[in-house]
């Protein structure tokens, strides 16, 4: 699966993730840290962070699975380092811990644009076979 071939969720379009790498072996994306993403101290908001990890974490799955099989998170944690400014861009690469049958665990580090770690999140995707005809 190329990056042309993924159709990215539209909760990850609103957000504004760009996926620049695509391969089983490591997704990376960008996000643009703009007004509508920030807290009340001027920052990318956790939430926004968590949120593109977890779109990686999919994507990631999803270039590993069967034709016909899904994706779904079953666990997700986040450790913060940085904060990531306005304006600044939060890099996400996603790689993978475990790349099982029945499930895939993924570990995507945040950095900002000056290359400072901001955050580390390992999730777990639940791998759910194609369903029989």
């Amino acid at each position: 699966m190329s990056i042309a071939e993924l159709r990215p969720p539209p909760f990850a379009e609103f957000l504004g993730i760009k996926i620049t790498h695509l391969s089983p072996e490591r997704v990376e994306a960008e996000l643009v840290v703009r007004d509508e993403l920030d807290n009340s101290a001027g920052v990318l908001h956790g939430g926004a962070i968590m949120s593109l990890a977890d779109n990686l974490g999919g994507a990631a799955t999803a270039v590993n699975l069967a034709d016909g099989a899904r994706t779904t998170t079953i666990e997700s944690k986040t450790n913060f380092f940085a904060a990531i400014p306005l304006g600044d861009v939060a890099r996400a690469e996603c790689t993978p811990l475990h790349r099982g049958r029945t499930t895939m665990v993924w570990q995507t580090r945040i950095t900002r644009g000056d290359g400072k770690l901001c955050a580390v999140v390992t999730q777990t995707q639940l791998v759910l076979p194609a369903a029989k005809s």
